[in-house]
């Protein structure tokens, strides 16, 4: 073999080292991993109250904005729910103003008898410094007595009319317990009346939606699912020789396999505690003899920052691949 021969052989041997550091070294700084998928908030959408829908107005898969109607209820009965509790709120009121009347006839009658319990005793004052006098038989002393004993119980029996009156209305005003009862049976019917019209809570898609017209629906019952698309993440598997370098707060890149030429940014969220393993329903056990070393994946969630193309929507559960620079610190400031 020449000189030249061995120098571009040699030369090759270099090439080949250094470019096979050179992708070791980014594979120990840039983890990656195919085994991710993404996903979304999924809101259960069903009805708070039991009752026949009477209209429809999404279809399966079908976009909707937050505050859409989603579907109706038929409100005929929470209407007189709603009419029933104001009729007795206003017996309520009539009841207290009848009661607050009677309040005010109670003290109109105390003032009555101790104006009277006044007079009572000057008179009786003067009849027995007559009696002591002699002016005046002893029987009138007698009678004056009586009579200012009489006034006494009176003005009590009056005062007890009044207690009795203050206890039967209770707090009055807005604090009236009776008024707030009645204020509260009317607010829960108007509440029950509101849940005949469902509307999306956040900006989605909606699942497949088989609910007609007709149906009877059981309050809290799921009809369909709504996927929220105002937020997406990505749920990675990596393996566990992969998870040394990996942080919350570091910069990631996604592919999305439905779309091989879009690219998302995003960033480290969380990592699990456990392995995948470790959460199932039936976790491996090792200790029956046949145990095989198996690598390990632990998930890692890292949530989409960058958008989308609108032409081009995402999709729960769709596969992906992700490679995180553990170098880098997100920008957003999680």
């Amino acid at each position: 073999m020449s000189i030249a021969n061995k120098f571009w052989l040699v030369l090759a041997l270099v090439v080949l080292v250094v470019a096979g550091y050179g992708y070791w070294r980014y594979t120990e700084v840039h983890p990656s991993t195919d085994d991710a998928y993404l996903g979304a908030n999924v809101v259960r959408i069903g009805a708070q109250v039991e009752a026949p829908v009477s209209a429809v107005h999404v279809r399966s898969y079908q976009s909707v904005v937050r505050d859409q109607a989603l579907f109706e209820l038929d409100p005929e009965s929470f209407r007189l729910a709603v009419e029933r509790a104001e009729i007795l709120l206003q017996q309520t009121m009539d009841a207290v103003g009848g009661t607050e009347a009677g309040l005010g006839a109670a003290r109109a009658l105390v003032s009555q008898r101790e104006a009277e319990l006044v007079d009572t005793r000057r008179n009786s004052e003067r009849v027995l410094s007559l009696v002591a006098k002699g002016t005046l038989p002893a029987s009138q002393g007698d009678d004056a007595k009586a009579s200012l004993a009489t006034a006494e119980a009176e003005l009590e029996a009056a005062r007890a009319q009044l207690e009795q009156a203050r206890r039967n209305l209770g707090l009055t005003g807005p604090k009236n317990t009776q008024l707030r009862a009645s204020e509260v049976t009317l607010a829960e019917a108007k509440l029950q009346l509101s849940y005949t019209r469902v509307d999306a809570p956040v900006d989605g898609i909606v699942g497949a939606v088989d609910l007609r017209p007709g149906t009877i629906v059981a309050a809290g019952a799921p009809l369909f699912a709504l996927v929220e698309t105002g937020q997406w993440w990505v749920d990675a598997n990596f393996k566990e020789t992969g998870l040394a370098r990996i942080r919350p707060g570091q910069s990631a890149r996604i592919g999305v396999d439905m779309y091989p030429d879009l690219e998302l940014a995003c960033v480290v969220e969380s990592l699990s505690p456990a392995s995948g393993a470790a959460f199932s329903l039936l976790p491996p056990e090792n200790a029956t003899g046949n145990w095989v070393k198996v690598t390990q994946r632990f998930p890692v969630r890292i949530r989409v920052t960058g958008g989308s193309d609108p032409g081009r929507a995402l999709r729960l559960g769709a596969s992906c691949s992700v490679r995180i620079d553990t170098r880098s610190v997100a920008q957003d400031g999680s």
